[in-house]
């Protein structure tokens, strides 16, 4: 992770994406997107093979059980690496992968509706 991630305190509905970024409160940011309870966070994360464990602590840290997580894969649905997959299990996370742009419209959908989850985007161009 960066010294100091971009973090926007709080959640906010996805506004577009694309172009290796994404849109959100009036505000672009260039690169993948952490989403938690506590605030939307810069990602460091390109492509989905490049996924690690230390990736995904926070998710394992922040959430409340029983909680979820979509992962925007990238430009198309492709399943996390095992060890992610089981890392999640093993925590007792659900892990919802889908294309970004899936993930981004169903985590607007979840917002609205005051789901528990959180969301990993992978930018897309």
């Amino acid at each position: 992770m960066p010294s100091v991630p971009a973090h926007f305190p709080g959640r906010a509905p996805i506004d577009a994406y694309g172009n290796g970024g994404f849109r959100f409160a009036g505000m672009s940011h260039r690169g993948s997107l952490l989403i938690l309870p506590s605030g939307i966070y810069g990602w460091d994360v390109a492509e989905l093979d490049d996924l690690t464990p230390e990736h995904c602590a926070r998710f394992i840290a922040e959430l409340a059980r029983p909680a979820f997580v979509l992962l925007g894969t990238g430009r198309e649905h492709r399943m996390p690496p095992a060890p992610i997959a089981r890392l999640f299990a093993d925590a007792g996370l659900g892990l919802e992968p889908m294309s970004t742009g899936a993930a981004a419209r169903t985590y607007n959908v979840l917002l609205a509706e005051g789901r528990d989850f959180g969301a990993g985007l992978i930018a897309v161009d």
